[in-house]
């Protein structure tokens, strides 16, 4: 009968904790793993980030800061970019050249590249990478809606040598 009263307490607390934690997770922030080059050189590879998702409740997103979206091209993906340009704001970006293009014709054929002025609809961020060269963001699907936003990146956490404040 002992055995069977610490069995049930060791589950109580284990469902407590559980719970717990996926409140945390799910509702006040979590840690990231950034994987990939476009966001070098402020992030890198392998860098641990902790992100919060409280802010959203009583603060706006602002230029500059970095979050954590879902993919607007692939919705199982998550991706780390910067804001650049909220609701409102006039974005002025040179379009990308297609690698169909980039790699047809001879060097007289290539074009200036062209310079895209247009406006960020109400409810939508402009996102890029700070690797321009090097990211897929905003420059190829447009503006994204606020609400695929998850997170807001507070600082980097790991390499603890590179651990700081964005």
């Amino acid at each position: 009968m002992k055995i069977l009263s610490r069995l049930g307490r060791l589950m109580r607390y284990t469902v407590a904790y559980a719970a717990i934690t996926h409140c945390t997770f799910e509702y006040i922030g979590d840690f990231v793993l950034c994987k990939g080059p476009s966001m070098e050189p402020t992030l890198h590879s392998d860098n641990v980030l902790l992100t919060e998702r409280l802010s959203k409740y009583w603060r706006t997103y602002q230029a500059g800061d970095i979050v954590i979206a879902i993919s607007p091209i692939n919705a199982d993906q998550f991706i780390c970019k910067r804001i650049v340009a909220v609701s409102g704001d006039q974005v002025l970006t040179q379009k990308p050249i297609p690698l169909e293009a980039e790699y047809s014709g001879s060097a007289d054929d290539k074009k200036k590249p062209v310079m895209v002025k247009d406006y960020v609809p109400r409810g939508y961020v402009w996102i890029e990478g700070d690797n321009k060269g090097n990211s897929s963001d905003s420059r190829y699907y447009g503006p994204i809606p606020v609400g695929l936003i998850r997170s807001r990146v507070l600082c980097r956490i790991w390499p603890v040598s590179e651990a700081t404040g964005l």
